[in-house]
């Protein structure tokens, strides 16, 4: 089904429809009630699955070469395809930078854990 986008000439929020048909009434503004809405321009997109991914991941015969390697910039690249361009926190987005340039942070990554854990390096909490 469709969704078609809609905005409240009332109060200006926009609301989002799942629409069987163009057709179909307009619905009721969920923040001030008002049947005023315009149906607006949308982006869509095409939404792929993740066997769809797995398999373009996988027909790349130098990404997948990289990743038996353990080439951090494999890595970088087969979780940027993973991503599907959304968009990463940035504490991620410098990982990911540091491993395109053919490093591996895990000095960083052991860093973000004990930030997160509150552990020491190599040992474990004590009760």
């Amino acid at each position: 089904m469709p969704v078609y986008e809609y905005i409240c000439d009332s109060c200006h929020q926009i609301v989002s429809s799942y629409r069987q048909r163009f057709a179909v009434a307009a619905p009721s503004c969920p923040r001030c009630g008002s049947n005023e809405l315009r149906r607006i321009f949308s982006v869509f997109s095409v939404q792929r699955t993740y066997t769809d991914v797995y398999e373009d991941i996988l027909s790349d015969r130098q990404l997948t070469q990289g990743m038996m390697r353990n080439d951090p910039r494999a890595l970088a690249e087969w979780s940027r395809r993973m991503s599907s361009g959304e968009k990463s926190p940035p504490e991620y987005e410098e990982l990911t930078e540091r491993m395109e340039k053919g490093e591996w942070p895990s000095g960083q990554i052991e860093e973000k854990r004990e930030e997160l854990f509150g552990q020491e390096r190599g040992k474990p909490e004590s009760d």
